[in-house]
């Protein structure tokens, strides 16, 4: 009698088992992460709202010392990621669904450069904010 093991046969197509992925791969990673943010973002977001028609008829001098608080910083931080990060997130799903070819990895590295360019230019413009209000205190 031969003792052999049982042959568990795995019903993954030819592309799956290439790639060494299920079928969902990182999708389920993906989406958590555009709920999440869209999550925080209503917060923030809202939190921006107020603050802005609280200084809706202020002067610059004014609008820098409320930039260069700690809190109001680091919110503003806070909304800055979070806002690219998702954007860069919902992108990246058009440019998978609707980019094909030799085109689809320059442009989704073309999306992910920018949205980070940006977002890093945001977050400067806020270090700035903070260091000019910790001038004027």
């Amino acid at each position: 009698m031969t003792d052999s093991a049982p042959h568990i046969e795995v019903m993954r197509s030819q592309l799956s088992r290439a790639r060494g992925l299920g079928a969902g791969g990182s999708g389920t990673a993906h989406w958590w992460a555009e709920r999440v943010t869209a999550a925080s973002l209503l917060p923030l977001s809202t939190w921006f709202i107020v603050q802005m028609f609280r200084l809706g008829g202020t002067d610059h001098a004014e609008v820098v010392k409320w930039g260069g608080k700690p809190v109001n910083a680091t919110m503003l931080t806070a909304l800055i990621i979070t806002t690219f990060y998702h954007a860069q997130l919902g992108l990246q799903v058009i440019v998978d669904d609707y980019v094909h070819g030799k085109a689809h990895l320059p442009t989704r590295i073309l999306v992910k450069l920018v949205t980070s360019l940006l977002g890093l230019l945001g977050v400067f413009a806020v270090i700035k904010l903070v260091a000019a209000g910790s001038r004027r205190s």
